[in-house]
């Protein structure tokens, strides 16, 4: 019995850490690139939907330095990677940041983010009143991208 109900804690925490929803605001998928020993830079992605127009202005975590929000394009042949300081949460659609060229770039990591562990986030959304609200979620942490030595890669930040 003691097994099944740790087992429903378990699940439960899973189930929370998934999605969030306060303020008509809902955070999903919310997850992280594992890295390497002495790696610096990670990389999160997450799905946002907001009922009314709001902007993603910032995002923390205890694992790195810092957290900046950044958006890829091509631009004659070539990826670019920009810092922005907002991502744009229309009323009532999905945004997801890796679907929309935006992401999360974890900086100057503390130590490596390993597979397997949850890492925690805290959102700052500013609302059309201009209040700037806090949501806190959990990323999953999603195995390494191995990059081929071989493939030349055209990425300008």
């Amino acid at each position: 019995m003691q097994k099944l109900g740790l087992w429903l804690a378990a699940t439960a925490a899973i189930l929370l850490s998934a999605s969030v929803y306060a303020e008509d605001i809902r955070i999903e998928a919310a997850s992280v690139r594992a890295t390497a020993p002495g790696q610096q830079t990670a990389m999160g992605d997450l799905s946002i939907t907001s009922k009314k127009i709001a902007l993603l202005v910032g995002v923390t975590t205890p694992v790195a330095q810092s957290v900046e929000l950044h958006l890829m394009s091509h631009d004659n042949g070539m990826m670019k990677m920009r810092e922005v300081k907002e991502v744009p949460l229309p009323a009532g659609r999905v945004v997801n940041l890796g679907q929309e060229g935006y992401h999360l770039m974890l900086m100057n990591l503390k130590e490596p983010i390993k597979e397997g562990v949850a890492v925690p986030l805290t959102l700052m959304i500013q609302l059309a009143d201009k209040r700037t609200i806090k949501l806190e979620t959990a990323a999953t942490v999603k195995p390494q991208i191995v990059i081929d030595a071989n493939e030349p890669m055209h990425h300008h930040h």
